[in-house]
């Protein structure tokens, strides 16, 4: 008999039975978008914004009626790369529509067509352009944004983790993007992203292009009292079970963070037998084998940052939420030089996405990585 398939889905297209709520915000979005509106989605890294985005694509009235593109660019550092994910993405997402479809794009990009071919032994159009090869990425971009006001039908655009371009060396990208938006009657956008006072500060500050071109939609965690009989669903739909008090102590560790949360429980799942009860003992296991199969990675990160940051560093795992960074009483405590090397040090962690501030709060962004560096140096578990 052929195991049962794991319903915590952490990776991948997340089928309707597996996804957990998110009824308003995937009716917001749907409503946004059809009704000729761009959309700003802010949330934490890894709490859904990918899987709602993805679960809305599906939906008749939009899998139906537009043509729908999604890119993330997180690891692009300048237009060029931009417009050659979002080149891409469109060649790829079109390739299963036809040839025509192709020859359309194709043609329209007179910029870089003669890269493009044609499988020898399929005929299949293929996508053969490399990053170099876009020597003007404004003009390629141009001619990108002009095919998508011309498509025969409407489109749809995500781009997650937007706020990478206000990293972008060239200036006046956040102004060229915005012009080119503004140009398409044809096109909706939905700009997602997980540093929330960039993302703010892009689509809310006056003196921004952005400013006031979007809704926008903060991504919570999805509520205690949904999740955790959603949880006991899956397990009970599969043979298995799982207390009410021990799913929602996983849910209060990591404040409902999708993510972990659903890699937790994948990896007890699996580690529960069929008819059997997922005990905290078997989740306590599948924690610790989530934070070591990480070691290496966590190591890595920590064996390039200079010694003040890893010092602050240590001190927010420690407080799990920090407040008061540069107050006397915060580094007396944890034993740290002075206010301006903190301020230093933290500059330096919220740039390159390891620390994230709500409100006043500063927290580690991966929260297996905070539970790594307390156990690490010894700090007693919560788990």
């Amino acid at each position: 008999m052929n195991r049962p398939v794991n319903p915590f889905i952490v990776t991948g297209k997340i089928e309707p039975e597996y996804f957990c709520d998110r009824v308003a915000e995937a009716r917001r979005l749907v409503k946004s978008v059809t009704n000729g509106n761009n959309l700003v989605i802010i949330s934490p890294r890894r709490m859904g914004k990918t899987g709602l985005i993805q679960f809305c694509y599906d939906k008749p009235e939009i899998r139906d009626e537009y043509y729908t593109f999604f890119i993330d660019i997180l690891h692009t550092s300048s237009l060029r790369e931009f417009t050659y994910i979002l080149g891409r993405e469109i060649f790829r997402t079109l390739l299963p529509l036809g040839r025509r479809m192709v020859g359309r794009f194709v043609s329209t990009l007179r910029s870089i067509s003669g890269k493009f071919g044609f499988d020898p032994l399929t005929g299949t159009p293929t996508f053969n352009l490399e990053l170099g090869d876009i020597e003007r990425p404004e003009y390629t971009l141009d001619e990108i944004f002009r095919y998508l006001a011309d498509a025969d039908r409407p489109c749809i655009v995500a781009i997650d983790e937007f706020q990478q371009i206000a990293r972008y060396p060239e200036k006046n990208i956040e102004a060229q993007l915005r012009t080119q938006i503004q140009k398409i009657s044809n096109c909706h956008f939905v700009f997602a992203g997980s540093e929330r006072h960039m993302m703010q500060e892009m689509f809310t500050s006056s003196a921004r292009p952005f400013y006031h071109s979007a809704d926008i939609l903060e991504l919570k965690a999805i509520p205690r009292e949904i999740y955790v009989p959603f949880a006991m669903r899956l397990f009970a739909d599969r043979g298995r079970s799982i207390d009410a008090t021990d799913a929602g102590w996983v849910y209060d560790l990591f404040q409902g963070h999708t993510y972990y949360l659903q890699k937790t429980f994948n990896e007890a799942f699996a580690d529960t037998p069929e008819g059997q009860q997922c005990t905290v003992e078997i989740i306590r296991t599948s924690i610790d084998n989530i934070v070591e199969s990480n070691d290496t990675i966590f190591r890595e990160i920590l064996s390039t940052m200079p010694e003040r940051q890893k010092q602050l560093l240590y001190a927010i795992a420690r407080e799990g939420e920090a407040h008061g960074v540069t107050s006397a009483a915060f580094i007396r405590r944890h034993s740290l030089l002075s206010a301006s090397s903190v301020q230093s040090a933290l500059g330096r962690l919220l740039e390159k996405d390891i620390v994230t501030v709500s409100g006043r709060a500063y927290s580690i962004n991966d929260r297996l990585f905070a539970m790594w560096i307390n156990r690490l140096y010894g700090v007693p578990s919560t788990i």
